[in-house]
């Protein structure tokens, strides 16, 4: 799957405090996050290897596998730090070297001898974490790629010849066997660590969205080749809310496009964010926050929903738009499927050209059967226009309304096209009208 910075910003993705990486992230170690975060931007690139990483995933979060806790994020730092100076060795420990050094190192260089000491430490620390690991490969049901993973770090074990001693290092060590062992390591083991430092680090991001489905009480989608194009789920919700609504979807080829309509504040943009990050969570192998769902395998999400100016360009709003919506039209006219989310198009012109533009822009767009898109829009004439056209699905959220002014917000999502106008309302509401007349709220 492919996504771009906009979408990423559209649906909260990585920044913020309420974040869909916040969500995910329950690594052990720095590193572990490094990984979880290129995992979120660089997704799967096909339907198997996308399979693949579910059944990972799936493993940790059913608690068949779980990092040893010998290993921590200390343990990651104090490895990088001891490997920094492995290009400049010094001359190998011996003789009465090694007795002047013990004696100089202990007395006079304490710190200097200390981390030595401490690092040697947290060395054999990691190297029994990761034989603790290929313990994993005894199980039957080891998912393939897992069981790759781990056959890569036993093999790194097995090539090392520090291997035995590290696995007998003890907390209490003397000062000769220590030496050895720290000029050993740093002549022979600097590649070999990283290595396996970037298979431990997948390990932990692996078992960090693992956790995430637990925690969230999610459930792992059904995941289904690219064509026909489906994405269906019961009870998907955005997670930012205490209070959660929960829709049902349903998309296909015969019904690939939404129009949604609605009051501001009615729930339009929330309902489309719930969709791109039900989707992108999907396609990073992740649970989902809905009861079930059952997704083809996108090519990508591009989203257009807050598009701004840009002054350093020279660029308009609506110009701006307008190359947000050529993005778009460069993505449908590929044969592989893409979800596209645009919430309010063309805010940036006079509502009769903004109407005609939108009434073009989805005209083109059915005529790609095979990507799933939705469309929320304040201009109801829009979905007035394309009024039965089968493909086309008509929802809008409802907004109670009385006649002595006041509204409220149901958030429930209903099958037609609404012909609520509450803005007038908001205005007096909020006391503006007042203030403009020199009236006190």
């Amino acid at each position: 799957m492919q996504h771009d910075t906009t979408t990423l910003k559209d649906l909260s993705i990585l920044g913020g405090t309420h974040s869909v990486f916040q969500l995910l992230d329950f690594c052990t170690t720095q590193k572990g996050k490094e990984v979880l975060r290129k995992m979120i931007l660089h997704p799967p690139s096909n339907y198997e290897s996308l399979q693949q990483e579910q059944e990972v995933i799936r493993y940790f979060a059913e608690g068949k596998a779980t990092l040893p806790t010998i290993i921590s994020n200390g343990t990651l730092v104090m490895l990088e730090k001891f490997f920094e100076s492995a290009d400049h060795i010094p001359q190998k420990p011996s003789g009465f070297n090694l007795l002047f050094n013990a004696y100089f190192q202990k007395a006079l260089n304490r710190n200097e001898y200390s981390f030595h000491q401490f690092s040697v430490s947290h060395l054999a620390d990691f190297f029994k974490g990761c034989k603790e690991l290929t313990l994993l490969l005894a199980s039957q049901i080891l998912p393939e790629k897992l069981r790759n993973h781990v056959q890569e770090i036993q093999r790194e074990l097995e090539q090392s010849k520090l291997t035995e001693a590290l696995l007998k290092v003890k907390k209490e060590m003397g000062y000769q066997e220590m030496a050895t062992i720290s000029y050993e390591a740093r002549r022979e083991l600097k590649n070999p660590i990283e290595r396996l430092l970037k298979r431990y680090s997948q390990l932990d991001a692996w078992q960090s969205i693992g956790k995430a489905a637990v925690t969230h009480h999610w459930s792992f989608p059904k995941l289904q080749p690219s064509i026909p194009v489906v994405y269906e789920a019961s009870g998907l919700y955005h997670f930012l809310f205490k209070q959660q609504t929960a829709y049902d979807i349903h998309f296909n080829e015969q019904e690939n496009f939404l129009l949604l309509t609605g009051a501001n504040m009615s729930g339009k943009t929330t309902y489309m964010r719930s969709l791109g990050i039900g989707a992108l969570l999907a396609h990073i192998g992740s649970a989902v926050p809905a009861q079930a769902m059952t997704i083809s395998f996108l090519q990508g999400i591009i989203t257009n929903m807050h598009v701004e100016d840009n002054i350093h360009l020279g660029e308009s709003l609506f110009m701006a738009e307008v190359q947000r919506i050529k993005q778009t039209a460069q993505k449908v006219i590929s044969p592989h499927p893409h979800l596209v989310l645009m919430d309010e198009l063309f805010k940036g012109t006079n509502v009769h050209d903004a109407f005609e533009c939108t009434k073009a822009v989805v005209s083109g767009l059915l005529a790609h059967p095979h990507h799933i898109m939705v469309l929320s829009t304040h201009l109801y004439e829009v979905a007035q226009q394309f009024r039965g056209t089968a493909s086309i699905q008509f929802h809008y959220f409802e907004t109670q309304l009385t006649t002595s002014g006041p509204f409220s917000f149901t958030y429930e999502l209903k099958k037609g096209i609404s012909n609520d106008r509450i803005g007038y309302r908001i205005l007096e509401k909020e006391g503006v009208l007042n203030l403009l007349k020199g009236k006190s709220e």
